[in-house]
């Protein structure tokens, strides 16, 4: 990459950009054999971004113009820590920019925005099949050991 890479907020503009990464994160994830993820839940999900009263938060990797990455995260309280816990919930890398830094520079902001919010912790989670995304994560993190349990209702 020639010009730097910009990781910053989210602004309104983005929307189109945006949801084409979101798209794309959702396809990953296999969430998305239809058009599109409820577009109830896109909306809502792009306008916590911009709600002050939300904990919920978006970071954007541009580079010469175009939006390379998105991640999502969010502040929760902890029954074992008095601060926040930052919980970073999507993390996305346009496929023609992938192995480009662009995740570990997503991860990386995150990281100054929970030190600047005073959170004592990051974490997040993929999916065990996630190899290659593993592989970032394990040079920038440590594995918990934990496992992670739902069901849906």
């Amino acid at each position: 990459m020639t010009q730097p890479l910009i990781i910053r907020p989210v602004v309104q503009a983005d929307l189109l950009p945006w949801t084409r990464l979101w798209d794309g994160y959702n396809a990953f994830y296999g969430r998305k054999d239809q058009t599109a993820l409820a577009d109830e839940i896109t909306q809502t999900t792009w306008a916590r971004f911009f709600d002050p009263l939300e904990p919920v938060h978006a970071l954007v990797a541009e580079h010469d113009g175009q939006l390379l990455g998105l991640t999502h995260y969010l502040y929760h309280r902890s029954t074992t820590q008095l601060g926040l816990s930052c919980y970073l919930q999507d993390l996305y890398t346009a496929e023609s920019a992938r192995g480009t830094g662009v995740g570990r520079a997503l991860i990386e902001a995150v990281y100054r925005s929970a030190r600047e919010a005073g959170s004592p912790r990051v974490y997040w989670q993929t999916h065990e099949t996630n190899t290659s995304a593993m592989r970032l994560y394990d040079q920038v993190a440590e594995r918990s050991g934990f496992l992670v349990y739902r069901k849906l209702m």
